[in-house]
């Protein structure tokens, strides 16, 4: 074993903060695509698209890509192409639905199952039971509450405000 594998140092790698840039498209918004529609129509279904361009003013460009640490980055493509003002054809990368892009997100943090945070009705019972004599004067009458001058034997006066109006 070298050094260098013993140093605590070498263990640690540093945070590197993920990555994600443009429009991500699900299978389901491709699937509400229809040759017919309109601009407005098609920014509705897919947002804003990330490139424009001036000299191709009949196709927008979505364009997403995320970095992150321990993984490949991803990017996915997809242009949609329009005749004057309505939508012509569209093409692209194979879109993911939303459960399978959210299902690659998660795929790096598996910590378990969570455990059930319920109580039986015979571990109810059994706290209810236990609960007089665990905690100390349970049971116990308490007295009334009263403000912190009357605990300490000021007079219970009204006070005048603060400020007073300038005559």
């Amino acid at each position: 074993m070298s050094a260098s594998s013993v140093n605590p140092v070498n263990w640690i790698t540093p945070y590197k903060v993920d990555v994600v840039q443009g429009n991500f498209i699900s299978k389901e918004q491709v699937d509400l695509l229809k040759p017919g529609m309109t601009r407005a129509q098609v920014k509705d279904v897919l947002g804003t698209p990330l490139l424009t361009s001036v000299f191709h003013a009949d196709r927008w460009d979505y364009v997403f890509t995320l970095k992150r640490q321990g993984t490949e980055p991803q990017s996915l493509k997809y242009t949609v192409y329009f005749k004057g003002d309505v939508l012509e054809r569209s093409e692209g990368d194979t879109m993911p639905s939303e459960a399978e892009f959210i299902s690659k997100l998660d795929a790096r943090r598996k910590l378990g199952t969570v455990p059930v945070l319920e109580a039986t009705e015979e571990q109810l019972r059994n706290a209810a039971a236990k609960a007089p004599s665990t905690i100390p004067n349970a049971g116990a009458p308490t007295a009334p509450r009263t403000s912190g001058a009357a605990a300490i034997g000021a007079p219970s006066a009204a006070y005048p405000p603060l400020e007073s109006p300038l005559r």
